[in-house]
């Protein structure tokens, strides 16, 4: 596609890339269940800096994605697609996602695959269409985008199984590579410790996704459940948190409330 025209399409820097970049901590959060034009706002007005919307677990169709990254403002949105593949990765920088999150990881030749599927050429085999959701439906330099688009959204590789976790300095290495992700649940199940998270071997796991993140100019990302647990990650290293996901949260918070209505209510009788 050649037509341009002297409209611009979105190149900002992200800002998560940048706040990473000078060492700071950003927090963020998952959505699963809320797919409403509005989650992404309210997450972003509560202090989110990313959303990421899971295809993994949840179904959800890329026109529902679509919808949910096109409404997101003030945060970043992300993609966790379902499987390590082109046209997942492809399809999901197409709808608008500033970043992808690919589970499973598990070597330096499918974490090249992924960067591969993620960038255009000549740093990647990603295939060209503009004029987009992806770049804001501007017809513009298209050059330009492309340099845009191969710098500034992030690829997250899931550490969430033993093969993942041997491999985890080597994948770090990898160029186009931005975060080590853990996925917790499903590493203690591959470590044969399933749910032991202060588990010694679980522990020295996740020292070890940090070094290696660290040691090659990375960063590592967790979903965290609690205040608590976010803060003994960012103790180890961990620079980029997922606070809870949409579902917990609000039953998390609705329990509380309904306990705390139900107490006062029998302290008045």
């Amino acid at each position: 596609m050649s037509i341009t025209s002297h409209d611009q399409p979105p190149r900002d820097r992200s800002p998560v890339r940048q706040a990473m970049e000078r060492g700071k901590l950003v927090v963020g959060t998952f959505v699963f269940e809320f797919a409403t034009p509005g989650i992404g706002r309210l997450a972003s007005g509560a202090g989110a800096e990313f959303v990421i919307y899971d295809a993994e677990h949840t179904g959800w169709s890329y026109e529902t994605l679509r919808t949910l990254v096109a409404t997101t403002h003030g945060a970043e949105p992300y993609v966790r697609v379902p499987e390590t593949g082109r046209s997942a990765i492809s399809r999901a920088l197409d709808i608008g996602a500033r970043g992808i999150m690919v589970p499973m990881v598990e070597s330096t030749e499918q974490a090249e695959a992924i960067v591969s599927w993620a960038k255009y050429p000549p740093d990647g085999v990603r295939g060209a269409a503009f004029g987009m959701a992806h770049d804001g439906y501007v017809r513009s330099d298209n050059i330009a985008y492309m340099r845009w688009a191969n710098t500034e959204p992030l690829i997250l590789t899931q550490i969430e199984t033993t093969r993942g976790l041997a491999a985890v300095d080597a994948i770090a290495a990898v160029a186009g590579v931005d975060v080590l992700w853990v996925g917790h649940y499903d590493l203690t199940n591959s470590m044969g410790i399933p749910g032991q998270f202060d588990h010694p071997d679980y522990r020295a796991a996740l020292d070890q996704v940090a070094a290696a993140a660290n040691s090659h100019g990375k960063y590592a990302g967790f979903m965290a459940g609690s205040p608590a647990e976010a803060h003994m990650l960012v103790e180890r290293g961990f620079s980029l948190i997922a606070y809870g996901g949409d579902l917990w949260v609000y039953q998390d918070a609705l329990r509380a409330g309904i306990v705390e209505v139900h107490g006062r209510g029998r302290a008045t009788r």
